[in-house]
């Protein structure tokens, strides 16, 4: 990124603001579009607009060097999903007309990988639930508008305010035979930050620790971690993807957390 960008991250949320906290350290003028602007940190000037609502969109500024669109679905349904990722992002680039640079994030739901086999960015995409297929559809509809877009894939977030499996793991739930993929949180914003510090990034990357890892590896894990005994993990053949990030690796970038075991140490010190 060039020296004082001026940058818009739609959907703000708590990816968007890790990263436009990340870009203003480096410099840049950055805004963040969301419903409610009243808790985003002073760094990030606050633009009050929904991305359901065409209207409230009208007005917005169309001069940035970069458009970040982090936006995530606040209903899991196929209406909430197509709200936020399809209609939301055409309603954007309607409002902002074509910038310079647009990136998109996406998710690694877009794979229907169910065999244990490695996922990359050359791996074909067909999505088996509405979340993958509205995502996809999404990429492909920006790909449209602006083919030269970039799109993240994150894997699952995780992080702090993020213990679903954290109390999983302490109610001693069974694991579910199935690889897993995750990245922590500010990993993530990290990645994305160094992305668009390249001088001549990619098109698609796929963001992800260094670790896929079973259910039950990381359930066991974090209950080593919690000081409780392990449970026995389901002897089914184990199904699911393992997400490579093989490229990310190749680019430079270093996962401050490699694996789940530092991920949720760290959360739970």
């Amino acid at each position: 990124m060039k020296c004082a960008e001026r940058v818009l991250i739609a959907g703000c949320g708590d990816l968007g603001t890790r990263l436009g906290l990340l870009l203003a350290q480096d410099g840049h003028e950055v805004s963040g579009l969301r419903r409610s602007i009243g808790q985003l940190p002073a760094a990030i000037h606050g633009v009050s607009a929904d991305l359901t609502d065409a209207a409230s969109l009208r007005g917005l500024a169309r001069d940035w060097d970069t458009v970040i669109y982090a936006a995530a679905a606040t209903q899991r349904s196929e209406a909430g999903y197509r709200a936020i990722y399809v209609d939301g992002l055409l309603r954007l680039l309607d409002a902002i007309g074509s910038a310079p640079r647009l990136l998109f994030v996406s998710s690694t739901a877009v794979y229907g990988q169910d065999d244990g086999s490695w996922v990359d960015e050359d791996s074909p995409v067909e999505p088996l639930r509405f979340n993958g297929l509205l995502l996809l559809e999404a990429e492909q509809r920006l790909r449209q508008r602006l083919p030269q877009a970039i799109v993240v894939r994150p894997s699952g977030l995780y992080g702090p305010g993020r213990s679903r499996l954290i109390e999983r793991a302490r109610r001693g739930e069974a694991a579910e035979p199935r690889w897993t993929n995750r990245i922590r949180i500010e990993d993530a914003a990290a990645a994305i930050r160094h992305i668009l510090r390249l001088a001549h990034p990619a098109d698609l990357w796929l963001l992800n620790d260094d670790q896929p890892a079973t259910e039950s590896e990381v359930l066991n894990a974090v209950r080593d971690l919690l000081g409780l005994p392990p449970i026995t993990p389901h002897p089914e053949s184990i199904r699911g993807r393992r997400v490579s990030n093989a490229r990310l690796r190749a680019s430079g970038f270093v996962c401050r957390f490699a694996g789940f075991r530092q991920g949720y140490a760290e959360m739970l010190c």
